[in-house]
């Protein structure tokens, strides 16, 4: 998968960006950043199939919700729903 694809597609779906030596993104939650995170490096131009599985995990999601996640077929309201029903985002 392609790097710039999964880039735009996290930062539309409620992700925040910061700069550090890769590019990490935190979701956030009514402007507050959250522990959930991932990250892309900055030379990567595409992704496989094991660092999709990486991403996943660290997304809180199967792989196949993560794939979901990044075709937006899985909006990011309803990844918050997704990460509120699993138990890591209490109700508020």
């Amino acid at each position: 998968m392609k790097t710039h694809t999964i880039r735009r597609s996290l930062l539309k779906k409620g992700f925040m960006q910061s700069q550090t030596h890769h590019e990490m993104y935190y979701f956030v939650i009514d402007g507050k950043k959250t522990s959930i995170r991932t990250r892309l490096s900055h030379g990567a131009k595409e992704y496989d199939d094991y660092f999709l599985g990486q991403m996943a995990v660290q997304l809180k999601l199967e792989k196949v919700e993560f794939l979901g996640l990044i075709d937006c077929s899985l909006s990011g309201a309803g990844y918050l729903c997704k990460l509120r029903e699993k138990g890591f985002i209490r109700n508020e």
